[in-house]
């Protein structure tokens, strides 16, 4: 066997010994990286294949789910005045100093009401911030829409703040 390789070495040469050699690593290179390449390409044309035949944002029926499921999730059995409570309880708990505050519904043509709450707060950086994280957690229909921080002086603690919130309920 060894003979039959001499042989085969002096007949082909250092060149064509060379390129055997390069015909070998090809096809381990193909075996190794390209076919798997290939697999993942073909899957990956299948999934976009499959996600191409689903309906599109665009369709009216897909509109149409969306905002019946905004409307859902804004329908609540809670009233304005549970919302003010649990508002009040949250701040009690987080230490926030509750000023009076001020409400009113924004006239809205559709069929979601906004119920617009001004509302002037005390407490330090870390008690306000604990107060909106709580109530925009255990108040999902409520959006902050603006917040202004006060500091009477440099040396003082707490903070002065007026919070715009705004309850987003579907009209009964």
């Amino acid at each position: 066997m060894s003979a039959r390789l001499l042989r085969l070495r002096d007949e082909l040469g250092g060149l064509g010994l060379a390129a055997v050699l390069l015909l070998a690593a090809v096809l381990v290179f193909y075996v190794t990286a390209v076919k798997p390449l290939q697999a993942r390409n073909d899957a990956l044309n299948e999934r976009i294949s499959r996600q191409a035949q689903r309906p599109q944002a665009g369709d009216p029926g897909s509109t149409a789910e969306k905002v019946s499921a905004v409307y859902d999730f804004l329908r609540r059995e809670e009233q304005t005045t549970d919302w003010l409570a649990k508002l009040h309880g949250i701040g009690a708990a987080t230490g926030v100093q509750l000023k009076s505050a001020s409400y009113r519904t924004q006239q809205a043509d559709g069929r979601i009401a906004r119920y617009e709450i001004v509302l002037p707060v005390a407490g330090s950086y870390a008690q306000i911030r604990d107060f909106l994280k709580r109530s925009v957690a255990e108040i999902p229909v409520m959006s902050i829409d603006q917040l202004t921080l006060k500091r009477e002086s440099r040396n003082d603690g707490a903070l002065q703040a007026e919070l715009r919130l705004t309850l987003h309920m579907v009209k009964s």
